[in-house]
This record gives structure tokens, C-alpha cells and sequence, in this order.
């Protein structure tokens, strides 16, 4: 498994503040995942552009 991207306890939080629902430990997974993807795109927008900084606009052109 890749590294984890996002605190567990603060998602289990907020899902379960939010919609009432408990959380398993791969949903932590998967929205690590996405965060590397994101963070992936960003980096290769900031690169395509010629800047050492990813920005919001960087991740953001992708919608998730």
C-alpha cells in the first residue's frame, strides 16, 4: 500500500459528524489514492507551465 495522504481519524470524523455513518479502513485508502492523483496532476501542470509550485489552478483543472 502507498503512503497514507490523509488523516484517518479526522475523515472518520467528518463522515461520521456529517452523515452519521462509520468509515473502513479502506475508504482511508482509496481517498489517499485520489489525493495522489491529484497531487500528480497538479505537479505535471505546474511543470507543463515551467514553475516549480503547484497551485490551486493546478488542481482544480481536474474535477474530481
Amino acid at each position: 500500500m502507498a503512503e497514507v495522504l490523509v488523516v484517518a481519524s479526522k475523515v472518520k470524523k467528518y463522515i461520521k459528524e456529517i452523515g452519521g455513518c462509520n468509515t473502513s479502513s479502506d475508504t482511508v485508502a482509496a481517498l489517499s489514492q485520489a489525493v495522489e492523483r491529484l497531487c500528480k496532476k497538479g505537479i505535471e501542470a505546474a511543470k507543463n507551465e515551467n514553475r516549480k509550485t503547484v497551485m490551486d489552478r493546478d488542481i482544480m483543472r481536474d474535477h474530481i
